[in-house]
């Protein structure tokens, strides 16, 4: 019965193989870092205070432009605003999203808009403990200038905020502003149209304790961030040349293996569900969200990464268990429920943590789990949880390689009364395999880091800092190499038709499982 191909393949060909995965992964940093542009790009916007003196938040919804022709009265001011009488709830914060001459586009693919307040220290008049801001927010949309305005999402939010005095609480520093964090207010599962616009009202009600004890707001910035449209075009472009690729060699793959006389080994057909994985991950169905209002893209994303992490995770652990445990209990799934087990329920903590927050934004993109402090909490925790068990993955799985490198070098005795050819045909497989074991540890690492360097910079977004941003070739390095990875798996574990011999057959067992 053949073994695998690593175990047939000549020298030559698997260093030859080698130098041109190493070159394609070079490549893949190569195009994130030389081609594409950061990830994420980031705009501020300062909200024009318009005037609506026909009192618009009681009668029928109007939209009030900060510029243009269809403008509304506006002020510089508050105390413009008391000379005038104009009262806070006729005053409303608008924001046309983008500037003036420019358009949004479906390559920017999402929209997170967070909230800056610049409140002002006055001793008659400063932010309470646990103070609340209520925004009366409504968002519009059109396609072109000539179009009216048709409503996207109107809510009346309220937001904790987080603000400190970086001075003494003097009549000389009245004026200066508060440190206060900036606040999430709006997620966009697309960027379908090209013109948006944001009404902001801060109603005053005593009577209801409404924005009461949160300091004199002087004005409100707004903090758009999207994907950069030419890091979209290279994404999708490498998705869509890596979905082929792994296609075929998985269609192969599988024609191999079903090839063979004997029933599959499930190290077979966990490397196969990978391939399935790794393919459902690649389908680059994102550029249908360049011509369809597919609001449910970042949710469809988040799942079928989550599907890949599960799936590479337990190939991990059955990879390093079935070249560590006795023949006896080699080929059982149910020897890897302890380890596979906490996995698949770590995961679906992940997609329950994010169906509340994602999945909420499909009807109401105003919510945010963030907003509370038991919320806010929970997320932290859950970051923090998570961060804590892909280490405690990543030590676990390095014992693990430790256990077969142990395991093969206590093994390595039976080579001894070998044949020559033999030993040395068995002395490079050893060989082989512990080099694929260390590439299979670098991956491990570099996915630990991708996850926890991704979670705590969306952490970041939603809480107290917008200017986190990962480097494109990190994103593009590290999707290339679960590619080459898979790709590597697949082609080096298909079955091979290569014989060595009677010396291979008799003087040990022909399948590399079977040495150690």
């Amino acid at each position: 019965m053949a073994g695998a191909i690593i175990e047939n393949m000549s020298t030559k060909k698997l260093c030859l193989m080698g130098g041109i995965l190493l070159v394609f992964q070079v490549l893949a940093f190569l195009v994130g870092e030389l081609i594409a542009p950061k990830p994420t790009a980031s705009t501020d916007f300062l909200a024009v205070k318009c005037v609506d003196i026909q009192k618009g938040h009681h009668s029928a919804p109007k939209w009030l432009l900060p510029w243009g022709p269809d403008r509304f009265d506006s002020i510089r001011s508050f105390e413009e605003a008391a000379s005038r009488l104009i009262e806070a709830n006729d005053i409303v914060f608008a924001v046309h999203i983008p500037f003036q001459s420019q358009k949004m586009s479906p390559w920017f693919q999402f929209m997170l808009i967070l909230l800056q307040l610049d409140i002002a220290f006055k001793l008659n008049n400063y932010i309470e403990e646990n103070a609340v801001v209520t925004l009366d927010v409504a968002m519009a949309y059109r396609n072109e200038l000539n179009e009216s305005w048709t409503e996207l999402a109107r809510s009346i939010e309220q937001r904790k905020l987080q603000c400190k005095l970086q001075f003494a609480k003097t009549a000389d520093n009245q004026g200066r502003y508060y440190d206060c964090d900036v606040l999430p207010l709006i997620e966009l599962g697309n960027v379908e149209h090209k013109y948006y616009l944001v009404n902001i009202r801060l109603p005053v009600n005593e009577r209801q304790k409404m924005n009461v004890g949160v300091g004199e707001i002087n004005d409100l910035h707004l903090v758009t961030i999207f994907q950069n449209g030419g890091f979209t075009k290279v994404w999708f472009a490498l998705k869509t040349f890596l979905t082929p690729i792994i296609l075929i060699i998985m269609i192969w793959y599988w024609r191999m293996i079903t090839m063979m006389t004997r029933p599959l080994v499930l190290l077979e057909k966990v490397i196969f569900a990978l391939g399935i994985s790794m393919t459902f991950i690649n389908i680059p169905v994102e550029w249908f969200s360049i011509g369809y209002n597919w609001t449910w893209m970042l949710l469809f994303g988040d799942i079928r990464q989550g599907i890949f992490y599960v799936m590479l995770l337990s190939f991990w652990i059955i990879f390093c268990g079935e070249h560590t445990m006795d023949q006896s209990e080699r080929n059982r799934i149910s020897a890897y429920l302890k380890q596979i087990v906490p996995v698949a329920f770590g995961s679906c903590c992940l997609f329950i943590f994010d169906m509340c927050q994602r999945g909420v934004q499909l009807k109401n993109p105003f919510y945010r789990i963030w907003i509370t402090d038991v919320g806010a909490q929970l997320a932290m925790a859950f970051i923090i949880v998570a961060a804590i068990c892909a280490c405690l993955y990543f030590l676990f799985l390095c014992f693990m390689v430790y256990q077969v490198f142990k395991n093969i070098s206590g093994k390595q005795t039976s080579l001894l009364p070998m044949s020559k050819a033999s030993g040395l045909h068995y002395e490079g497989l050893i060989f082989r395999f512990k080099f694929l074991m260390i590439i299979t540890l670098a991956c491990a690492a570099l996915t630990t880091v991708f996850f926890i360097t991704t979670q705590v910079s969306e952490g970041n977004w939603k809480c107290d800092d917008y200017n986190i941003e990962l480097n494109s070739a990190f994103f593009t390095g590290i999707y290339g190499m679960w590619n080459l990875y898979v790709f590597a798996l697949m082609f080096l574990y298909a079955p091979s038709h290569k014989n060595y011999g009677d010396d291979q057959t008799n003087g040990c067992p022909t399948e590399t499982a079977g040495l150690w």
